[in-house]
């Protein structure tokens, strides 16, 4: 890999499971999922590997998790132990490369081009890691080596749990040609669906489309949908941790049924955002956004640009985000994206009259 960006992507496995099953090893031989319980409309964050031969995932319902496997687990989420252990993780990282994105408190990206260490092996440094994580925090991790992040992204998942896959530059073409769409990073359901009624199911497919041609279909995100079925990912890894939103959100116990009955949702939940953003010492923004969850777990996102709370444009949003569904909605969020400095916020009240 000469010459060329290597890029180590380390995820957890069963972040949250594992460190219940390592601190009572009597939890390693039993399906085991963390997250809500079902008689308060719990969801599923994480299983171990036994809970999902069941079919049990993450962001299940935890009552459609026990009905798979009766015998079920779930536990709720101490996350003070699960931050100890990142935190612990995070070192290990940091003896390897100052160049490191968290996405989460189990998962990162790791820029290791010009380390010397492990005689500047990307795939030796990632079995080192590894083992010290095993060795170290008591759990297990699976990494992924490639030339770009899209890449080694999609190989830290190829050998779960505990396995690792080095994609060399010499091998990315082959091995993008006989990925599923359902692979591509922004790939969901919805989109996988009008991909393959255009006839589209591996990036194989994606290449014989010119880039007008998806963005016609795709917005913007054909674009990127023609760089990466090519293996291209220019996205460097950030080492920048700032916050980039604030939000709130809350899941009802009761399906609320229309769009009038998630608008009476809205002065409460704009109520609890002001205090958040009272709390962060009213960090400038540019962006507010609503987010609906509804009862068949499917969810949107809905954005614009503005520089103060609105009660009218968040009416605006959450009207959008529910004619994309119109159905029950189990999940009402709303929230601001923050500024950066090339912003540059003029400075505006923060809030109208609700």
């Amino acid at each position: 890999m000469t010459g060329q960006r290597k890029i180590i992507h380390v995820d957890c496995d069963c972040f949250y499971a594992a460190i219940e099953m390592r601190d009572d090893p009597s939890l390693r031989e039993v399906p085991l999922a963390v997250g809500g319980q079902p008689d308060s409309r719990g969801v599923i964050a994480t299983c171990n590997y036994i809970a999902r031969r069941f079919g049990v995932h993450s962001a299940m319902s935890s009552a459609r998790a026990l009905r798979l496997c009766p015998q079920l687990i779930i536990l709720p989420p101490d996350l003070r132990r699960y931050r100890e252990a990142s935190q612990q993780i995070m070192a290990i990282y940091e003896r390897y490369t100052p160049l490191i994105e968290p996405l989460s408190l189990d998962e990162a990206y790791l820029d290791v081009s010009c380390q010397p260490h492990e005689q500047g092996s990307a795939t030796r440094m990632a079995t080192a890691i590894r083992h010290q994580i095993s060795a170290e925090v008591g759990i297990t991790a699976s990494a992924g080596i490639a030339p770009n992040k899209f890449l080694a992204k999609i190989a830290s998942d190829w050998n779960k749990p505990d396995g690792q896959l080095v994609i060399r530059p010499q091998d990315v073409d082959s091995f993008v040609l006989g990925l599923p769409v359902e692979k591509i990073h922004g790939v969901g359901k919805v989109t996988a669906a009008q991909l393959k009624q255009l006839g589209i199911h591996r990036c194989s497919d994606l290449r014989q489309w010119e880039k007008l041609d998806l963005m016609r279909h795709f917005g913007r995100f054909g674009e990127r949908l023609y760089q990466l079925a090519r293996g291209q990912d220019e996205r460097p890894v950030s080492t920048d941790r700032s916050r980039k939103s604030i939000s709130v959100e809350e899941t009802y116990a009761q399906d609320l049924p229309d769009l009038a009955a998630c608008l009476a949702k809205l002065p409460e939940l704009m109520s609890k955002l002001q205090g958040r953003i009272a709390r962060a010492e009213n960090p400038p923004f540019k962006g507010l956004s609503v987010k609906l969850k509804f009862a068949d777990f499917s969810q949107t996102t809905a954005e614009h640009s503005g520089r103060q709370l609105s009660s009218a444009d968040y009416r605006d949003l959450l009207e959008i985000a529910y004619a994309r569904g119109q159905r029950p909605v189990r999940l009402v969020g709303v929230g601001v994206r923050l500024a950066d400095d090339a912003d540059q916020p003029q400075q505006l009240p923060l809030f109208d009259v609700l």
